[in-house]
């Protein structure tokens, strides 16, 4: 069990299948369902639902932010500890923008065809609609 050096918290990042990151911080900020929280030393104890977001992670005596998508999750802070449980945390540094920048515009095109499908539907269903109620 990790203690926490004297005016840190205790922080883990932990995913479905690992622990992503451990270690000492000055500062979480996370974004629940309810909004975006700031977890000093001394927080009161907390268990919250979060949103699929972004987390950081002020690393105690350095200048240096871990930043991690989370797809969701729970985060709970006590006695000077955060623990943040998400099915998928990947570290911003992990993060490969290019693949990403595709995988974004694959899925916008996909929701544009899907809406045109739907669109397409909708007017098929009203058309017939209107002969059915013609022949009534």
């Amino acid at each position: 069990m990790a203690v926490t050096t004297e005016g840190t918290l205790h922080v883990e990042l932990v995913a479905a299948d690992r622990t992503v990151w451990s270690g000492e911080a000055a500062m979480v900020i996370a974004r629940t369902t309810e909004g975006d929280i700031g977890v000093l030393r001394g927080h009161a104890p907390l268990l919250s639902l979060m949103s699929q977001a972004v987390v950081e992670i002020q690393v105690a005596g350095t200048d240096d932010v871990v930043v991690a998508a989370v797809s969701g999750g729970f985060i709970s802070v006590a006695n000077d500890r955060v623990s943040v449980l998400s099915e998928v945390v990947e570290l911003g540094e992990e993060i490969h923008v290019d693949a990403v920048k595709a995988d974004l515009e694959q899925a916008r095109e996909h929701l544009l065809q899907s809406r045109d499908e739907a669109e397409q539907e909708i007017r098929h269903a009203e058309v017939r609609l209107r002969a059915a109620e013609r022949v009534s």
